[in-house]
């Protein structure tokens, strides 16, 4: 009985040895990478007008309903008085801000939320424009709805 395992135990370590090199193997999970995003019909997110380093101009909570923007809250206190109210995009308007962009040769960069893969940062910036181009977005308070 004593021969039995030690034999058992090699013919399980040759079993686990017998891939051939040419085998394919499995690609490792691109670290750090979302995962795909779908815009929701309906959701609800916090959008602020503002890029690294400068004033906001302005932060909105966003209700999306049936895939178009149903209500805009300003939710920092401004005033809109003598200025010209900013728009907000849904957030697959946001996404397909920046990749226009990119296809049109200007700088776009866009971040995701590692757990759902919504976007949470897109910034365009199209040096040709009288600002500097620069139009960017700062998601948070991502929620879808029902």
């Amino acid at each position: 009985m004593k021969r039995i395992i030690p034999v058992a135990a090699a013919l399980l370590l040759l079993a686990g040895c017998t891939a051939d090199e040419g085998d394919p193997q499995p690609s490792p999970a691109t670290a750090g990478s979302p995962p795909p995003w779908t815009e929701p019909a309906n959701y609800s997110f916090v959008a602020d007008r503002t890029c690294d380093g400068t004033t906001s101009t302005g932060k909105f909570r966003i209700t999306v309903a049936g895939g178009e923007i149903a209500k805009t809250e300003r939710t920092d206190g401004k005033a809109t008085q003598g200025e010209e109210e900013v728009e907000v995009p849904t957030l697959g308007g946001m996404v397909e801000l920046a990749q226009t962009a990119i296809d049109d040769g200007a700088d776009a960069t866009m971040s995701f939320d590692p757990a759902d893969g919504h976007p949470i940062a897109v910034v365009v910036n199209r040096a040709e424009e009288e600002n500097g181009g620069a139009t960017c977005f700062k998601v948070s308070e991502y929620a879808p709805g029902p």
